[in-house]
C-alpha cells in the first residue's frame, strides 16, 4: 500500500502515524533498537533525576495537538 501523502490532511497524516506506532507496539519484540537511543535515554533519565525536565501527559497531549488541527 501506497499513501499518498501530499493528498492527506494533517490530522489523517497523524491518524496514519498513530495506527503504524500501535501496530508496531504490539509486535515490539520483534523491532531493534539503533544502539544510539539506548545513549540517549540513559542522558534523559539522568537529566530527569537531576529534576531538569518536564513531561507532559501523552494523553492530554494528544488531545491538545487534535484540537489545534481542528
Amino acid at each position: 500500500m501506497i499513501l499518498q501523502l501530499d493528498k492527506m490532511t494533517t490530522a489523517d497524516k497523524i491518524r496514519a502515524m498513530e495506527s503504524l506506532w500501535d501496530d508496531l507496539c504490539k509486535h515490539a519484540e520483534s523491532v531493534t533498537s539503533p544502539s544510539w537511543h539506548k545513549d540517549i535515554l540513559s542522558q534523559r533519565e539522568k537529566s530527569a533525576a537531576k529534576g531538569k525536565e518536564k513531561f507532559n501527559d501523552w494523553d492530554r497531549e494528544k488531545k491538545r495537538i487534535r484540537k489545534s488541527l481542528e
